[in-house]
């Protein structure tokens, strides 16, 4: 088997991963105080061979823990979902269950960090261990995919899994990086109720960026009343 054949297969997504034992730990406390919630590495969700792949940074307590699906249950689903629902890329502009009817279409979503973190901030040496993770899944879609970081952590994610140097591509909302042999990597703000509420990041703001990154990727889009 080639070895980036070789290096896909070994760093495919695992349900059981315990590489970081602050995480493992810290889930196994959830499923104690909450048996009923996913608190488990959660997997991406989507079109399996998107030509968009939206990364973000990590499940959230109640939202991707609890429910198994990312950024689903969580204030930061309903911009991202209702987003791309208005934009055509989505039968549903809302997602409530990881077993609702709501399909992607050319799209798909992970997280740079698959595990719920503490206080929903990773250490630096939790996104390392993570990151070969998300090198499979950029692997998987080849370098004619685009990328949407939601968010510095998961801009340097993506740098690193594709060995940039992080000082050599600058985050920026709206910012277009086409990285050496692929994928395109557009940024933007991370649709997180802080910055929704202080309007660092606006609806309409984050429409034009998914849109944006959809096109670059090929993708028809629907227009949007504002």
């Amino acid at each position: 088997m080639p070895s980036a054949a070789r290096h896909h297969e070994d760093c495919r997504f695992h349900p059981d991963c315990r590489r970081c034992p602050r995480l493992a730990d810290f889930l196994a406390e959830v499923r104690e105080r909450h048996p009923d919630y996913h608190a488990a590495p959660v997997p991406a969700f989507g079109d399996p061979e998107a030509r968009l792949l939206i990364v973000g940074l990590a499940p959230g307590m109640h939202g991707a823990n609890r429910t198994g699906r990312p950024f689903t249950g969580d204030y930061a689903g309903i911009l991202l979902y209702k987003t791309l629902h208005d934009l055509g890329l989505a039968n549903r502009p809302e997602s409530i269950a990881s077993d609702d009817p709501l399909r992607l279409r050319g799209c798909r979503i992970t997280n740079a960090v698959k595990c719920l973190p503490p206080a929903n901030k990773p250490l630096g040496a939790e996104v390392r261990n993570c990151n070969s993770y998300l090198s499979s899944e950029l692997l998987h879609h080849g370098p004619d995919a685009v990328v949407l970081a939601l968010g510095r952590i998961a801009h340097d994610a993506v740098l690193r899994a594709r060995g940039e140097r992080l000082s050599a591509w600058r985050f920026g909302h709206g910012a277009t990086h086409r990285l050496p042999e692929g994928p395109v990597l557009v940024d933007s703000y991370h649709c997180s109720r802080y910055n929704t509420q202080t309007r660092r990041l606006t609806a309409a703001m984050f429409v034009d960026v998914v849109r944006q990154a959809a096109d670059l990727a090929g993708l028809a889009t629907r227009g949007h009343d504002q």
